[in-house]
Parts: structure tokens; C-alpha cells; sequence
């Protein structure tokens, strides 16, 4: 059991992946967790992992403005929400020329717009209350990126900076904000759930092709383990200090080190012209 207090969470995208192994741990360290869910199937099977602590929401994450009301209410019957955990979100991949603009919509509507709607829907009673965590599932994606899955970084890049803004607007009111960027993880990511712009332009095939294969070839067999993100995520709401950024996965520590490497080592390269452009 948890050495804190019961606290009730609020994750987003409990039927699979992250978000069910989150809400399983909650469950199991004595938390109350509230679950948002897509259809009655799956309302039935997350209640039943937790008789009276394990509460369905069935939400359309991209129904905006139903979302306050839906929080409101649940809260009502619930309580206070202490833990935001948005972890709903899915890849899309596919190059940009290639990749329509409206599924660049729906990506940023999933992976962005809903997980600012859920902590504009949570953030008043946390402010008055002057303590909650607001966690943001995220993505080494949010710091590293790769062809092929412009719209997908572009998101989490996107959440990443709004969960840094957002931890020194609120640090003020003892709310906590961190945003957690696991790397390649055994979930449905890469495999059902990942959308997949079609194929046209021959000149992306030699770059392009040998990415998807690999990753299609990769799904289910990734080194993260879910679970184990999960304790993490339990660590980190514990903690008196939680950081801001977190990575998951060895593979995130070295890439984006990596990255952070080469990009100080570029800033230095070009910091004469950085310099010339004040006035003097």
C-alpha cells in the first residue's frame, strides 16, 4: 500500500496501454481512480477491477465542451480530483508531404487540445484547494524526433512546453506539473493504434519504407514495460519535489542526451551570428 494518504486520480485512456497499467497500480496501492472510457464495454470491464474505487467516465476526449460538465459531475459524486493523469493520445505516421492536414488536426485535438481541456477542467478546485499533480503523459518524441512522424513530435513537443509553462503559473497554489516522456514501451503504440498515412511520392521510399518496416517489426517487442512505468508514476506523485520532465526508458535517457548534446554543440558553432542581431 501507499505510505501517502488515498488520493483520487483522474486518467484518461484506461481500456489499454499506459493508461489501464496506470490505473491498475493506483488501484493496488489503495487509490480511487476515475477512468475515462470510450463505450459501455469498456465502462463494465475498468469498474470491475476495483469495486467502489474504480469509476467509469465515458467522455469523447474531443467533445471539448463536454468535458467541464463531465469532470463536474463525476467530482460531485466522487470527490476532489487530487491526480490528473492525461495519458490519452495515439502516433500518427507518415511523412508530411504526404500526410493530410486534417490528420494533423485530429492529432493535435487527441494528444493536445483534450489534455488542456482536462486540466482547464480540473485546475479551478486545485487552485482553490492549493494542492494537486497534473501529469502529462508525453514522449521522448518531445525531444528527439525521426522521419515520419512530424505530427505526432509536433504534439508532444507542443505538451511539453505547455506542461513547463504550466508548472510556474501554478507553482504558487502547491500544484505540481510533470510531464512524464516514456520511450518505446510494449504498448498498442506502434501497432493498432498507430495511424498511418497512405503512400504516394516514390522519392520518400528509400528513407521512408525502412522506418515503417522496422517499426511495425518492433511492436510487441519493445524494452519499457508498462508496469514498471506505472511505479514510476506512483514515485513521482509521492514525491515532496517532483520534477517537471521525466524520462522513461533507457533508450529516452540516451537519445535525448544525445540530442541536448548536439544541440548545445550547434548553438556554440553559430553563436557569433546568435550574437550579431542586437542593437549596439
Amino acid at each position: 500500500m501507499s505510505h501517502t494518504p488515498s488520493k483520487t486520480f483522474l486518467i484518461t485512456g484506461v481500456s489499454s496501454g499506459f493508461g489501464r497499467a496506470f490505473a491498475e497500480a493506483s488501484l493496488n496501492d489503495g487509490h480511487t481512480v476515475i477512468g475515462t472510457v470510450r463505450n459501455d464495454a469498456a465502462r463494465q470491464a475498468f469498474e470491475a477491477l476495483g469495486a467502489g474505487r474504480a469509476h467509469a467516465l465515458m467522455l469523447d476526449l474531443t467533445d471539448f465542451e463536454a468535458i467541464a460538465p463531465a469532470v463536474a459531475a463525476i467530482t460531485e459524486r466522487v470527490g476532489p480530483i487530487d491526480v490528473l493523469v492525461n495519458n490519452a493520445g495515439y502516433g500518427h505516421e507518415g511523412t508530411l508531404e504526404e500526410s493530410p492536414l486534417d490528420d494533423m488536426r485530429r492529432q493535435f485535438d487527441v494528444n493536445v487540445f483534450a489534455a488542456v481541456a482536462m486540466i482547464k477542467a480540473v485546475l479551478p478546485a486545485m487552485r482553490v484547494r492549493r494542492t494537486g499533480h497534473i501529469v502529462n503523459i508525453t514522449s521522448m518524441g518531445g525531444f528527439i524526433t525521426m522521419p515520419g512522424i512530424a505530427y505526432y513530435c509536433g504534439s508532444k513537443f507542443a505538451l511539453e512546453g505547455i506542461s513547463e509553462v504550466l508548472a510556474k503559473e501554478v507553482e504558487g497554489f502547491g500544484i505540481k506539473v510533470t510531464a512524464i516522456a516514456p520511450g518505446s514501451f510494449r504498448t498498442d503504440w506502434a501497432g493498432r493504434s498507430m495511424v498511418r498515412a497512405g503512400r504516394s511520392i516514390a522519392d520518400y521510399d528509400a528513407l521512408f519504407d525502412p522506418i515503417r518496416e522496422a517499426r511495425e517489426a518492433k511492436s510487441g517487442k519493445q524494452a519499457g514495460d508498462p508496469a514498471k512505468a506505472a511505479q514510476a508514476l506512483l514515485k513521482i506523485v509521492e514525491a515532496q519535489d517532483p520534477p517537471v520532465h521525466l524520462l522513461l526508458g533507457n533508450d529516452a535517457l540516451a537519445l535525448v542526451k544525445g540530442k541536448l548534446a548536439a544541440l548545445g554543440e550547434e548553438i556554440d558553432a553559430w553563436k557569433d551570428v546568435t550574437r550579431s542581431t542586437d542593437f549596439v
